[in-house]
């Protein structure tokens, strides 16, 4: 604890906008962890009643029910495809191409290039601050009167402080590392499933003739 308490009172200038990218980093990572919460749906809930209002109410009444959905393949994604669904089949494919590309992907990925890009940064800063801490310590050695030895050793604990701040900012870019790599990972079986969605709406909206009034 003496060790942390002489790094952010003796190297400030490094330990306080490190500790701030860190908060922001997992603040960021938090935010991105409920987007993709939101993003989700409950598709087998969905498709029958999807069903049902497409048989008695049309398209329209199909899209407002989307609408009213949680998740971004609902709202999104089937939204655009029943829009084009009078066009055929192919306008539906187009359409719900363009949302993912477009719309839904852009909505996925938000936040994950500043997560990374913290990562890096704070790794380099705490680099930064261990090599410039022991520049400054081996200066010290260095002008130790005589070569004495109890100067080198005196300096002995200062070496340890300076690593410190490369210790830092490697707990801090690792675990955004792990979150980076496992929310791209979510992001590509996302959009799997979201193919795979699309590809049963059109199959529900070719099978589902109205019923007629």
């Amino acid at each position: 604890m003496n060790a942390v308490k002489t790094f952010f009172v003796d190297d400030w200038y490094f330990a306080i906008p490190m500790t701030l990218m860190a908060l922001v980093a997992f603040a960021l990572v938090a935010w991105r962890f409920l987007l993709n919460v939101y993003a989700k749906a409950d598709l087998d809930g969905l498709m029958p009643d999807l069903q049902d209002t497409l048989k008695h109410k049309g398209v329209r009444g199909a899209i407002a029910l989307c609408r009213e959905e949680k998740g971004l393949i609902p709202q999104v994604l089937f939204v655009a495809g029943l829009e084009a669904a009078e066009q055929g089949a192919a306008a539906m494919r187009r359409s719900m191409a363009s949302a993912i590309e477009l719309d839904i992907l852009p909505r996925l990925n938000f936040l994950l290039a500043p997560i990374l890009a913290i990562a890096k940064v704070a790794t380099m800063v705490g680099l930064l601050g261990t090599v410039i801490s022991m520049i400054n310590t081996f200066n010290a050695i260095s002008e130790a009167k005589g070569g004495d030895p109890r100067g080198v050793t005196s300096q002995a604990g200062a070496i340890g402080l300076a690593l410190f701040a490369t210790a830092m900012g490697l707990m801090t870019a690792i675990p955004l590392v792990f979150f980076h790599v496992m929310f791209k990972d979510w992001i590509v079986r996302f959009e799997t499933r979201m193919k795979a969605a699309a590809q049963k709406l059109i199959t529900l909206v070719q099978n589902t003739k109205p019923t007629a009034r």
